[in-house]
């Protein structure tokens, strides 16, 4: 699943594509992957216009003019393709970001005015695109439990560790990937954060220090605004808007490292298992 610096950059793209272009019609192969409707569909989207596009943690959403919005959930193999005067590509790089659209893997059609097209190709169809009154939003389940932006300019150190408190006899590692504490943060951006902080991964919340907090807050936010800045990773295979890899992980200091040398102290990086997690550690740096 994409971490919170692969979508952001989607949502970057999307917003220089698709703002102000409105719906003519929309196509899909499945209730799953569109689980709406037909009527709410007819009424609230067809000739609507997109005012914008946002994001909360892991998902998109693109808002209307209708008051509804698109939420949209990419989960591990989704795509967003917008078709028109240039062709942008967003999410799994498979085939279907190159070839003709539709394709096999095509399961929602949008249709704008300009006879432009956004595409949602999804090949194992865990994905989907739910039409929500965008009042309604918050209420949704996902919505209600996730945690704060970890980004956000009004989020503090002191709010950090507060919110950790709730998992204080949980390991740090397992803490950061829950989103019901921190929003967004997955395994590659976990990693890397705990190693900036010399921060074990196996250590209980409880043990750390407010210092080491302030440490790790720091450290969370600039390595996600790098992969942002980078274009997300590729080893998470998401592309950019433009069609074009990521780029963090060739400035990564630790994940997917091991057998090499730590840039800080040399020693040699060791991969192990925290939270049920493939888990990267410099052993000297990061002391249990």
């Amino acid at each position: 699943m994409p971490e919170l610096p692969e979508v952001e950059t989607v949502r970057r793209g999307l917003s220089n594509l698709i703002i102000g272009r409105t719906i003519k019609s929309v196509i899909h192969d499945t209730a799953k992957s569109f689980p709406n409707d037909d009527q709410t569909v007819k009424s609230f989207m067809i000739q609507a216009k997109v005012s914008g596009v946002r994001r909360r943690a892991k998902v998109l959403m693109i808002d209307l003019s209708t008051s509804y919005t698109l939420v949209v959930h990419l989960k591990m193999t989704g795509q967003l393709v917008y078709v028109g005067e240039t062709r942008f590509g967003a999410g799994h790089p498979s085939d279907s970001l190159v070839n003709q659209l539709p394709d096999k893997s095509t399961r929602v059609v949008i249709e704008f005015t300009d006879h432009t097209n956004l595409y949602f190709n999804d090949q194992r169809k865990f994905g989907w695109i739910k039409l929500v009154p965008t009042a309604e939003i918050s209420e949704m389940a996902f919505m209600k439990k996730v945690g704060p932006e970890p980004l956000e300019d009004t989020f503090t150190p002191a709010q950090f560790a507060e919110r950790f408190k709730r998992r204080a006899n949980t390991s740090i590692k397992a803490a950061l990937l829950d989103q019901s504490v921190i929003a967004g943060v997955g395994n590659i951006y976990a990693d890397e954060s705990l190693w900036g902080a010399k921060i074990h991964p196996k250590r209980l919340v409880k043990t750390i220090k407010p210092a080491e907090f302030k440490k790790l807050y720091i450290e969370l936010r600039s390595v996600m605004n790098l992969a942002i800045e980078k274009g997300g990773s590729s080893n998470h295979t998401y592309i950019n808007a433009e069609g074009k890899k990521g780029s963090y992980m060739d400035f990564a200091r630790v994940f997917r490292r091991e057998g090499l040398a730590c840039p800080r102290c040399g020693t040699t990086i060791i991969k192990i298992r925290v939270a049920g997690r493939g888990t990267h550690i410099c052993p000297h740096c990061q002391r249990l």
